[in-house]
Parts: C-alpha cells; structure tokens; sequence
C-alpha cells in the first residue's frame, strides 16, 4: 500500500498509554510514617531526590520545569529526574526494586499492584497534613487505593480512552464521522472505506488488549469483567468473544487497513503516531494523550468514544487515574518525598505549567484553574472525560491482578501470531485464557 507521506519522527523519550488499572494485596502500613520526617534532612540540610516518569516530550518539559521551580522554592532540596518511554521505564523499574533502591517519587499507572512491596502508603502522610487532599474528593481518592483501602499514590490525572480521528479523511471519503454509540462494526467498515479511497491505513495501533480483552469482556456482559473483582482468577472466559476481536484486525491487515506488527513497532511515540504523519485517519489514545497529538498533526483531530459491540450495549470502562504519584519504601527522605507530591498535586503555578497533561486533575482548584488557560486541545480532554464520565455508570474492575503484565504481554505475541496467520483467532483466544488461568492456578 502506497501511503500519502512516510516520516520518522523521534524525539528524546518516547511515550505509550495506557493504561489500564489494577490491584493487589495490601501494603503494609508504616505505621511511624508521620514522623519520617527523621528520615529526612534536617531544615537546610541538602536533600537529593530522585524521581521518574514515563510520557512525551511535552511531559518531560513540563515535569522539569516543575522540579526546577520548587527547587527555587525549596534551595536545600535537589531532585533528581529520570524519564524513559513506557516499557523502558518499567524495565528499570524491576531493576531498581530488585536492588531495593527504587527512585524516591516515582509515576504508577494501574499496574502498581506489582511493586506494592516497594510503596509506601501514603495514608498517615495525609492524616498528618503533608499532603493535602481537602481539594478532592473521596471518590477521587479511591482511584489510587488498594483494594484494601491503602493509599498507594496520589492521582496526578483522570482519563479514560478514546479514538482520535481526522474528520477532513472521513469527509474525503465520503464517510459520517463516528457517534458517541458507534459500533465495532462501524469502525472496521470505515478503516476499509478509507483505505479503499485515501489509500492510507484506515486507523493507527490500538491498545488490544483493552480493546479486544478488558474492555471487550465488559462490553460483552454488562458488568463483565475478564478478571474477577477478587483478583485471584478470570471472570470471562468467552474464547468467541475475544477471537472475534482479534478475527476483525486480521482482516484489517490483510486488507492493508491495519498496520501488521513490524508496522505498529515503527510508532515510537504518540508524536509520531501515524495519524500525525497523516498515514491513517483514526489512532487509539488515552485522553490525556489528545493535547500532544493535536499540537504534533498541525490540524484539526476529533476524539470519539471506543466502539461498543452493540449501539445500546455497556461502554466497558468510565473515568480512572491516569498516572499517580507514589513514594518508595526504601527512601531515606519519604516527608521531603510527600512536601513534593504535595506542591505538584496542589500549587496553582506549578499545575498551570503541567496543564492537565496527564489528566484532568482532581483537586478542583488547580483544575478551574487548567480549565481557564486550557487551548481547544486541552479543553477536548475535558469535555471528553466529562461526556464519559456521564455515560450511565457501569460497573467494572478496575484494579488488575499481578498476572496481569504476563498475560497482555503473552496476548500481545498471540495477535501478532494471529496478523502473520500463524494461528488462528480461536486459538489464540484459547490459548489466552489457557495461559492466564495457569498464572492464577500457579499464585494458588
């Protein structure tokens, strides 16, 4: 297929979504944490932290500009930043928890159930004032929180997810644009409209794994869900379900409106993400992914809901933390670590920098604040997560077991066998559940 322009974008680190949440057993409470002031530096002593995030470009310029201002603020505090794409992180990530001496803050998204070990609970940080949550709300709150009501971070950015699009393609070819109760159906007959008439793929990656396994099994059964809300087992086992998820991007690729796996692996980042490049006219994001990839395509891009199996059918997710915040056991300065948290969470100045980038903020000052500077792109993140967040409530899992990096990963390799015909959808979808029910059975 020949594609209008081919263009290699790259840029200091690079950024992936998403973000699904998850869950896990209870950290243990540290029960003298509202004195670790002793752990930290006396007042005007030096104190080093160290802290690390995954995103864009516009993420990292943001972040340190942040540090340096309450560097400015606080002299005798020096920070540390380390910033990596995603899998890249959390490659560092192992290591660093290997060896005991994770970074002092660090970013989490819904997988921190994995390194609950390493978190420190933040709750007796909060009852003593250090970190101040009076701006918030309890259900907001609650997105950071084990499923034994342990504090393990402070949310940093609601979102939800999305389809990005281009509606000027969409009119070029001669397309409806996508509604807010648009099917799977609908989507895979205009990725093949439009590259029968533009030429182009008709969308960019997809997170799969939400949309063809998490997200799916909800859709699927109103108030499904693929893992048990116990997070010891499947919930969902349907193989059908998820075959006819992976069977639609099989058909996709072969008819060149898809990009097969050496294609997706070209995407870096959400900067140079094919709808950027004007190679396809639809792409996958989290919402608080919409700022950088409108102001990265130079031209107008829409947001539509993901696709529901049926028009009348369950969504299969609502609004979550996006990334959050969280402090590591092993620091040796854990008050200064909650001072910080505390000034990027709630200071005015430092929040209009940051600009919502990673989701809508939950503290309602600093987020009437954003609202007022945002740019359309950014007022789109908005508007998106509130016309989610209003869709009927449904109920979902929203905190994933440890297995949960192992069994996407594993499906990961399966759709790609599935793109190159290695296998075929039903047994790839098989195999799935096979391979996730045995993580389980061995935890047991």
């Amino acid at each position: 297929m020949k594609l209008r322009r081919l263009m290699a974008l790259t840029t200091a680190a690079i950024m992936a979504a998403s973000l699904t949440a998850c869950g896990g057993q209870k950290a243990e409470t540290n029960t003298q944490a509202a004195e670790s002031g002793k752990e930290s530096a006396a007042a005007g002593e030096q104190v080093t932290l160290r802290m690390a995030w995954w995103g864009s470009q516009t993420r990292h310029d943001a972040t340190n500009k942040v540090i340096e201002m309450y560097e400015e603020q606080n002299p005798n505090v020096h920070i540390e930043a380390e910033f990596y794409d995603f899998d890249s992180y959390f490659t560092k990530l192992d290591t660093l928890v290997a060896a005991d001496d994770v970074w002092d803050i660090f970013q989490m998204g819904g997988n921190f159930p994995k390194y609950i070990n390493s978190i420190e609970p933040m709750d007796a940080y909060i009852e003593a004032g250090t970190i101040d949550v009076s701006d918030t709300t309890e259900n907001f709150l609650a997105t950071t929180r084990d499923n034994d009501g342990t504090q393990v971070g402070i949310s940093i950015g609601t979102n939800t997810y999305g389809i990005a699009y281009d509606p000027a393609m969409f009119a070029e070819a001669g397309l409806e644009e996508p509604s807010d109760n648009w099917t799977w159906d609908e989507w895979k007959a205009d990725c093949l409209a439009i590259t029968g008439k533009l030429g182009i793929y008709g969308s960019s990656k997809m997170d799969n794994f939400i949309a063809g396994v998490t997200q799916r099994a909800s859709q699927a059964e109103k108030d499904g869900n693929f893992f048990k809300k116990t997070n010891d087992g499947l919930e969902f086992t349907d193989t059908a379900t998820f075959a006819s998820y992976m069977q639609m991007i099989k058909d996709l690729t072969d008819a060149g409106a898809y990009p097969d796996a050496g294609a997706v692996k070209e995407i870096k980042d959400i900067e140079g993400d094919y709808l950027v490049t004007e190679d396809v006219a639809m792409t996958w994001v989290s919402s608080n992914q919409i700022a950088s990839i409108v102001n990265a395509a130079g031209r107008e891009i829409k947001i539509a809901p993901v696709p529901r199996i049926t028009k009348d059918g369950s969504y299969g997710m609502g609004v979550q933390s996006s990334q959050q915040l969280c402090m590591a056991k092993s620091s040796k300065n854990k008050e200064e670590a909650a001072k910080f948290i505390n000034y990027f969470v709630n200071d005015i100045e430092a929040n209009k920098v940051l600009n919502g980038e990673r989701g809508v903020p939950i503290m309602s000052k600093v987020r009437d604040v954003v609202m007022e500077q945002a740019d359309d792109s950014s007022k789109m993140i908005y508007d998106f997560v509130d016309k989610i967040g209003n869709f009927p409530k449904e109920d979902c899992n929203v905190i994933s077991p440890d297995p949960k990096t192992e069994i996407e990963d594993q499906y990961k390799l399966l759709i790609e066998k599935v793109q190159y015909g290695d296998v075929t959808p039903e047994e790839a979808a098989e195999q799935l559940v096979e391979f996730a029910e045995s993580k389980f059975t061995r935890q047991q």
